[in-house]
């Protein structure tokens, strides 16, 4: 979780409205989307009502010229304005030092139970579950699931041995660890550590209306797709796997694939099998959240997944996705409007935004 200070750094400044350093375009805009993810980051305040109010407020939206915003309440306050009694402004940061406080826990390597997180910072269970998701988008057991996954992806490459990567990533049994690591991996932990070993990997190039298509799945699902790429490029990031051309379990993924790079405002709902760390997964699930026709900002982005000062570890995150389009990361763009990069190229990442907005 990032401090109000560290969202106003990570700001332009000289923007109009407080002079506080907040980037008033950007914060006006969260306003007019009630973006609930920005709750806490700042509040805005207006001139007329002499109201503070958080960014998802739900009440009538005040015209641009009669906001000033603000990093806190505290501020708001100091300069005359009284909170809203709607939106409960001030009542957020106690949530946000809540959920920091819980996160803070939930890194270590006997992570609490839900019962007890919500006591340690106060809340019912419960209301805190709803309240962590709300900040963080998981649940806090799956938080802390992926927690241990990041660790056990570094004791992997750190360690010759998988049973001593069992207990330096926190895992109580080896039974455990291979029951959870299976599963937030994608492969097995052998498999992850030695570029795929053990794992057959069903492949496929399919034309499409963008450019010939790579298709590549485990049987978990998806694990990379690309374009204008070949076997070669395949074995260079799962050199130890077993690769197959072709087959039922790919050419039942092929032309759902097919269609989604037709019509990209119909995402189909694909298995995938990604592998990245929590911040990335973040990132990612974020990207699939923008609705078709839609671009967000590298650091609307990293706003959206509680980390406003990680824009550049957005972007890097934005350009680890394995799977084009399924992952939309063709929705992002930079700040100034522009396209930005893409690792196909600047025509495909176009020719998808135009068919969304289409």
């Amino acid at each position: 979780m990032t401090s109000p200070e560290a969202l106003i750094d990570s700001t332009p400044y000289g923007a109009a409205g407080s002079g506080s350093g907040i980037d008033f375009d950007w914060a006006y805009g969260a306003f007019e989307r009630r973006d609930r993810s920005l709750d806490g980051r700042f509040v805005g305040a207006v001139l007329t009502t002499g109201i503070y109010c958080k960014p998802s407020c739900p009440a009538r939206r005040p015209r641009r010229e009669n906001v000033v915003f603000y990093p806190d309440g505290q501020a708001a306050r100091a300069a005359g304005f009284r909170a809203c009694r709607r939106c409960l402004p001030d009542e957020v940061g106690r949530d946000r030092i809540a959920v920091e406080r819980a996160v803070a826990l939930l890194q270590e390597e006997n992570a609490p139970r839900l019962e007890e997180l919500a006591a340690l910072v106060g809340y019912a269970p419960h209301h805190f579950q709803r309240l962590f998701k709300r900040e963080t988008g998981l649940s806090p057991a799956r938080y802390a699931r992926e927690r241990r996954a990041e660790r056990a992806r570094r004791a992997l490459e750190a360690t010759v041995n998988v049973t001593e990567a069992i207990y330096a990533a926190g895992y109580s049994a080896p039974s455990r660890f291979y029951a959870e690591t299976g599963k937030e991996l994608g492969m097995t932990p052998s498999a992850w550590r030695n570029g795929g070993a053990n794992v057959e990997i069903h492949w496929d190039i399919a034309e499409t209306s963008l450019a010939p298509m790579l298709l590549a799945a485990t049987a978990r699902g998806i694990c990379r797709l690309s374009f204008n790429e070949d076997e070669a490029d395949l074995r260079a990031r799962f050199p130890h796997a077993t690769l197959v051309r072709g087959g039922d379990h790919v050419a039942a993924l092929r032309e759902a694939a097919i269609a989604a790079c037709d019509n990209p405002a119909e995402m189909p709902d694909l298995p995938l099998d990604v592998d990245g760390t929590a911040f990335q997964q973040a990132v990612w699930r974020e990207l699939r959240r923008i609705p078709p026709g839609e671009t967000r900002s590298y650091a609307e982005v990293a706003a959206a997944v509680g980390k406003p000062s990680a824009v550049r570890a957005a972007g890097s995150a934005n350009g680890a996705n394995n799977v084009a389009v399924l992952i939309p990361c063709h929705r992002v763009i930079r700040s100034d409007g522009t396209l930005g990069g893409y690792a196909y190229g600047l025509d495909i990442k176009r020719a998808l935004l135009e068919r969304e907005s289409a």
